[in-house]
């Protein structure tokens, strides 16, 4: 009818705009029920004249007004900050402090000590944001940023760290003792431990999540063994992160602000590549998201998905501020040249899908912590919680003046809310207009390492991810293997030698699985077909052999794209496939054992870099032997 489509084209912008607003909140639904039932109103009154255009507006005008009066009451009543209160791009991007590790003696490079402390502190993520109280690594209080400090090291050359625990009795964060947690005896301190992520290293200083201390050790994990942390760096040159992996705790301390880049250089290796280099053009760009109040603080939410099970434990964390190195949507000027990108994804739950708005394109050199053999060029990149991308961006291309690093992917990913504003913009280059000469180049190889070589395979594994729920459908917990991470280890390599490992993704979630110790390459992803009946199956004998994994793994393959077909350490294991990964344990830029002994105490985990997830309970060990 004439009415119901004069109405549908009044009303119809106005919804839009408000579902774009409202894209995380209920009001949304409601909103777009209430203008279908005005446009049914509408569409039964016309021929009794019963309605005037106007006055239907009028009505849909002023319901719009109360919805608004509503949303504002909640994020007051939350105490939330509503992000788009907060103006985009006016920070700088900060430069992290970088911390060398190593010692220059006669111009020859040592080993060195070091000693980097956590500290409660407060720091500015944004211009019009209070200060925030946060746990931050550094040299001392003073210095401690989020991100930590970058360490710069040398391979080959070793590095002690001495991490120290100088956090108060009480933690800044909601957290929840119902899942499995680091709990003092004393009820008092916060428990931490530092992982080196992508490290290669003696299982005692992998950052167990056992391995916990205190505030002066003074109450210890069981499987706590040293204070001070060896990294013997004779893995090859690449890309790493720090952060807590305190178990239980993980989700909370990394949201506190327990995370900094490690960066392992081999000049003779790196040198003859001619990649952007230096303080300038070289840049760690460490992402994540995070929610706050509007007193500054960090806001999580305090009450679990299923609060009469776990009172505080969500299955996802996700934040409306998207923050690089520390500073809400910040701003970096560019000149007309390359710039090298190492972009850390320090998110607790949110992938992001990168793109730029302008068209400028990402050339891919390494993937995680290892080069690529050649580069590799893309529109975009999507980067799950923990992994990294190594990217050149040649601004010269650029047709404008400034490129906004925007993100597209839903959260939860693949099948969650779409982004809005807030959490679809990252950061903006403001480009300089004066072209210039252009000293760095990206040559046609990279580094090249062995290819997965399947016929010294010493054992296939069957890896299966499950997810559990209450009675009302709410997830409870998850599980490898339907195992509790407590539950003796099954996944036992010997070092030296490779795996393939067939991970059976059996939720709705994309997980992205991090191994510890071992490096591996993707081979292919194979969707399921009848996936309920083989799941439930699964669900009763838990055991993929025995279900006939050969009778449903013969769908459609997905191939591994060009940028990940490397050696990776974290990689996104698709909901409904079985990803098939060659798993190394041994490095792969030498035919040399490793520097350690891989099979001392306390061993090594894989899990899942949901960190909610892993938390609750979504981790296994790894016990290698000889």
């Amino acid at each position: 009818m004439q009415c119901t489509t004069a109405l549908s084209n009044e009303v119809k912008p106005l919804v839009n705009t408000l579902n774009h607003s409202f894209q995380s909140l209920s009001l949304a639904l409601s909103i777009h029920a209430f203008s279908l039932c005005l446009l049914s109103v509408c569409s039964s009154s016309c021929n009794e004249e019963m309605f005037s255009m106007g006055r239907i507006i009028l009505l849909f005008h002023l319901t719009c007004f109360a919805f608004l009066g509503e949303l504002s009451t909640s994020w007051a009543e939350d105490g939330l900050l509503n992000p788009s209160q907060l103006e985009m791009f006016v920070d700088e991007l900060p430069h992290m402090p970088k911390i060398q590790g190593f010692h220059a003696v006669n111009g020859s490079p040592k080993a060195k000590s070091l000693t980097i402390g956590m500290f409660k502190k407060k720091w500015k993520f944004h211009r019009d944001l209070p200060p925030t109280p946060v746990f931050a690594y550094g040299a001392s209080r003073r210095t401690a940023t989020v991100p930590g400090p970058t360490i710069e090291v040398l391979h080959g050359i070793d590095t002690y760290v001495t991490w120290q625990n100088q956090l108060p009795s009480k933690h800044i964060l909601p957290w929840d003792p119902t899942i499995p947690t680091a709990i003092p005896a004393t009820k008092k301190g916060v428990p931490t431990v530092v992982h080196l992520h992508g490290g290669i290293h003696e299982p005692a200083s992998d950052g167990n999540s056992n391995s916990w201390f205190t505030a002066g050790f003074k109450e210890k994990g069981p499987t706590w063994s040293k204070r001070t942390y060896h990294y013997n760096n004779n893995q090859q040159p690449g890309n790493l992160w720090y952060h807590d992996h305190a178990m239980g705790l993980t989700r909370v301390n990394l949201l506190a602000g327990l995370i900094g880049a490690y960066v392992i250089r081999h000049p003779d290796v790196e040198g003859p590549l001619k990649l952007p280099y230096g303080d300038e053009f070289d840049r760690p760009l460490i992402v994540f998201d995070r929610s706050f109040r509007i007193d500054g603080s960090i806001y999580m939410n305090s009450t679990g998905n299923n609060p009469s099970i776990h009172p505080q434990w969500q299955p996802e964390y996700f934040g409306d501020a998207i923050v690089v190195n520390g500073k809400a949507w910040p701003k970096m000027k560019v000149r007309r040249r390359k710039y090298r990108f190492r972009i850390i994804n320090a998110s607790n739950a949110r992938f992001f899908r990168f793109f730029f708005t302008n068209g400028l394109e990402f050339i891919h050199v390494a993937s995680d912590a290892t080069y690529l053999e050649e580069p590799v060029m893309t529109n975009e990149t999507l980067l799950a919680p923990s992994e990294i991308a190594d990217v050149v961006v040649d601004f010269s291309k650029s047709k404008t003046d400034h490129a906004i690093l925007a993100n597209g992917a839903p959260y939860p990913y693949p099948s969650g809310d779409q982004v809005d504003e807030s959490n679809g913009k990252v950061m903006k280059f403001i480009i300089k207009k004066k072209r210039e000469v252009d000293t760095w180049g990206v040559p046609n190889k990279l580094i090249k390492y062995p290819s997965p070589d399947l016929s010294n395979v010493s054992q296939t594994r069957y890896i299966a991810m499950y997810e559990y729920t209450s009675d009302v459908d709410e997830p409870t917990h998850l599980y490898i293997n339907g195992k509790p991470y407590e539950a003796p280890a099954t996944e036992t390599p010997k070092e030296g030698t490779s795996e393939i490992w067939n991970v059976i993704n059996l939720t709705k979630d994309n997980h992205p699985m991090h191994i510890h110790l071992g490096l591996f390459t993707v081979l292919d992803q194979t969707e399921l077909v009848n996936e309920e009946e083989f799941k439930g199956c699964m669900s009763k004998k838990n055991e993929a052999i025995k279900c006939k994994i050969s009778k449903y793994a013969h769908g459609k393959k997905i191939e591994v794209a060009a940028h990940e077909k490397g050696w990776k350490n974290v990689y996104k294991m698709k909901p409904g496939y079985v990803t098939k990964i060659l798993v190394r344990f041994s490095y792969i830029h030498s035919n040399t054992s490793y520097s350690f002994d891989p099979t001392g105490i306390p061993g090594y985990v894989y899990h899942c870099h949901i960190l909610d997830h892993e938390d609750n309970a979504m981790m296994r060990p790894i016990k290698v032997i000889k």
